[in-house]
C-alpha cells in the first residue's frame, strides 16, 4: 500500500490572497532625473560661494588682525580690539547719520515720486506711454562717471545753473564745497538716477492689478482718491515693500561712486557714508583690520534689517487671491 505525502506550502502573511506571490523587497535608488534641478543651480551656488561667502569669511577672519595690506608685513592678532575701536570712532557716527539721511531722502525718489509718475503715465495711451516711461528710465542707464561729469558742470560756480541764476541777481555757491549743500546735491543726483528704476517697478506693479476692482468700486460711487487709498495701494503693497527694502539695502551703495567722484566724502565728512568709510579705512589708511571689522558690523546690521523685512512682508503686503 502506497501513501502519497505532499509538502506543506510556505506560510503567507495575513491579508494576502491565496495565489498572490510574495512581493520582492524594493530598494530606493536615486534616479538621474532627481539630480537635474540641482545641476541647474550648481553654477550659481558655486559663484555665490566664490564671490560672496568666501570673501565674507576672509573679511571676518581679518577683522581680528592688525595688518596694513603689505604681503611682507606680518599680521598681528588683536582679538576684538578692532571692533571696539570702530565703534568708538566719530567718523563712524557721522557716516551712519549721513546714511540714514540718504535713505530717508531716497524714499521720496524710490516710492513717492515713482507712484505719482506711474499714475500719470497710466493716463497716456499707446506708444506714447512706452516712450514716456523709457524717457524717465534713461538716467538709470547712465554710468556714474558720465553722471558726475555732467552734474559737476551744471552745479559748478561758473556752471550752467550759476549762469542762469546770475541773470536774476542770485549768486550760486559751489555746492560741492559747501558742508550744508553738498549732501543735498548728492541726494538730488543719485535720486535723479534712481527715479527711473522706481517708476519701472511701480509700473509693473500697476500692470498686475486687475482694472475690474476700480470699475466695480466706481459703480458703487467711490471716487478716484478713495479707490487709490482702499484698493490700489493695498494691492500695490508687495511692490512697495520690495522697493523699501531695496532702498534701505542699496542706498549707500548707489551713492558711493558719486561721492567718490564729486566730493570724496567732504567737505568735513558731510557727504561720507558707510561704504565710502570702508574704502577710506581699507585703501586710504591701509588699515585692513578696522575696515574688516566695520564691514562685518555693517553686514550684520543690514542682515538684521533684511530679516525683519522678510518676516514682516506677509503682514505688510496684501495679495490678490
Amino acid at each position: 500500500m502506497f501513501v502519497t505525502v505532499t509538502a506543506p506550502s510556505p506560510a503567507r502573511p495575513v491579508g494576502e490572497g491565496a495565489g498572490a506571490p510574495a512581493a520582492p523587497a524594493r530598494r530606493r535608488r536615486l534616479r538621474p532625473q532627481s539630480l537635474q534641478p540641482y545641476l541647474y543651480v550648481l553654477p550659481g551656488v558655486l559663484f555665490l560661494i566664490l564671490w560672496t561667502y568666501s570673501p565674507l569669511a576672509q573679511t571676518f577672519g581679518l577683522s581680528f588682525y592688525d595688518w596694513n595690506l603689505l604681503p611682507t608685513s606680518p599680521k598681528t592678532f588683536v582679538g576684538t580690539d578692532n571692533y571696539a575701536e570702530v565703534l568708538a570712532l566719530p567718523e563712524l557716527h557721522t557716516a551712519l547719520l549721513n546714511t540714514v539721511v540718504y535713505i530717508a531722502a531716497f524714499f521720496v525718489f524710490s516710492l513717492v515720486l515713482p507712484i505719482a509718475i506711474a499714475m500719470m503715465s497710466r493716463q497716456v495711451t499707446g506708444r506714447a506711454r512706452t516712450f514716456y516711461q523709457a524717457l524717465i528710465f534713461v538716467p538709470f542707464l547712465i554710468t556714474p562717471v558720465a553722471t558726475s561729469a555732467v552734474w559737476r558742470w551744471l552745479l559748478a560756480e561758473q556752471g550752467a545753473f550759476a549762469t542762469v541764476l546770475a541773470h536774476f541777481g542770485v549768486d550760486m555757491p559751489n555746492v560741492f564745497r559747501d558742508p550744508n549743500l553738498a549732501i543735498w546735491s548728492i541726494i538730488v543726483i543719485v535720486g535723479w538716477q534712481m527715479l527711473g528704476f522706481g517708476v519701472l517697478v511701480v509700473a509693473a506693479g500697476f500692470a498686475g492689478i486687475a482694472p475690474e476692482y476700480a470699475q466695480a468700486a466706481s459703480l458703487d460711487g467711490a471716487g478716484s482718491g478713495r479707490i487709490f487709498r482702499r484698493i490700489t495701494l493695498p494691492l500695490l503693497s508687495p511692490t512697495l515693500v520690495f522697493l523699501s527694502l531695496m532702498t534701505i539695502l542699496l542706498a549707500a551703495q548707489w551713492t558711493y561712486p558719486i561721492i567718490d567722484l564729486l566730493t570724496q566724502g567732504g567737505p568735513t565728512n558731510s557727504t561720507t557714508n558707510i561704504y565710502y568709510l570702508l574704502y577710506q579705512f581699507g585703501f586710504q589708511n591701509f588699515d585692513v583690520g578696522i575696515s574688516s571689522a566695520a564691514g562685518v558690523l555693517f553686514f550684520v546690521g543690514f542682515g538684521v534689517i533684511a530679516f525683519i523685512f522678510l518676516e514682516l512682508q506677509e503682514r505688510l503686503s496684501f495679495y490678490d487671491n
